[in-house]
């Protein structure tokens, strides 16, 4: 593809595949914290950062996801999606919170607040010159832990977003061990479409197979009481939930990933046999969501719910309520 002719880019993003990379080139920016940056104005994040951004020469103005890591997972494992959303025209924003924590999150959710909090005041700086983020068109995701992280922080628990969240993505979404053994601040209530978030549209995306354990040795990843189910059931309107069938908790992952927690991404969860598909699969549907809720165009999205798409997974269960 020509990076010259920026008006047959613009047609051909209108006509690309949600779960094919979209038409724009990306670049992934890593950003150290408390950094020194050879403009002295500009603010480091308070934590390190992975960012995918649009690259190319045209430039433009582009709305923000903020996607949050699982459990003592590096954000480098989740590359290869930023990478396809961040090529349908979002800035990514992955932020290493912790390299290791205990059960309670209440750090990670000031974390957050903190780096969202930095985004009007250093985000610019660190981007492309011809790219622009649009904060006012600012959604907040989370996979497995990040997951309750995003929605406690949407929730107001322990702090609040400095900035408006726009929309809310849980990715296989965990707030615990176990029904009776929620890990602190706990996020769920038990209590049908309790998440008073003043019409915040959310998307809840399940594992087929979170919920079943590996082996005898490890607990499941996506434990039933404290899973995906339960965050669509306590959403209020408009939510929409995909459960996908025959992938696991962490089938949304690089093919690749690297170290001792690289190797252990799959030894813990029980997997399907490629991830692929499913890492396609949530990098459409997010792009789907995103276009709809921040951008308007809620075709690719309806599709997806109506399988008028070639979709590269099964589903175990799809619900929406608008």
């Amino acid at each position: 593809m020509s990076l010259t002719s920026s008006s047959s880019l613009d047609t051909i993003a209108s006509r690309t595949d949600v779960f094919d990379n979209g038409s724009y080139p990306t670049a992934l920016l890593r950003i150290k914290a408390e950094s020194r940056f050879n403009n002295v104005n500009t603010i480091p994040p308070p934590k390190p950062l992975l960012i995918g951004t649009p690259s190319c020469l045209k430039g433009g103005e582009f709305p923000v996801l903020l996607m949050l890591h699982g459990y003592i997972l590096s954000n480098n494992f989740y590359s290869q999606l930023i990478h396809h959303v961040a090529s349908h025209g979002y800035v990514v924003i992955a932020p290493q919170l912790y390299s290791v924590a205990g059960p309670d999150s209440r750090d990670e959710i000031h974390a957050t607040a903190a780096i969202i909090d930095w985004l009007s005041k250093g985000l610019k700086d660190v981007l492309p010159s011809n790219v622009q983020p649009n904060l006012n068109k600012l959604a907040l995701s989370g996979h497995s832990r990040g997951g309750k992280v995003a929605f406690a922080l949407a929730l107001k628990k322990e702090t609040t977003s400095p900035l408006k969240i726009s929309a809310l993505i849980g990715i296989d979404p965990v707030d615990g061990m176990g029904e009776g053994n929620q890990t602190p601040p706990p996020v769920l209530t038990h209590v049908p479409q309790s998440f008073d978030l003043n019409g915040m549209p959310i998307l809840v995306i399940g594992s087929g197979l979170g919920e079943i354990k590996k082996n005898m040795l490890f607990p499941p990843c996506a434990p039933k009481g404290v899973n995906h189910e339960n965050f669509y059931e306590e959403s209020q309107n408009p939510a929409w939930y995909f459960v996908v069938k025959d992938y696991g908790h962490l089938d949304m992952l690089d093919d690749c990933t690297n170290g001792v927690r690289g190797i252990s991404t799959y030894c813990f969860c029980k997997n399907g046999e490629s991830r692929q598909p499913m890492r396609k699969f949530v990098g459409g549907v997010i792009v789907a969501f995103l276009n709809a809720y921040l951008q308007g165009d809620h075709t690719h999205l309806i599709s997806i719910r109506d399988a008028n798409l070639t979709i590269p997974v099964m589903f175990n269960k799809v619900h929406v309520r608008m």
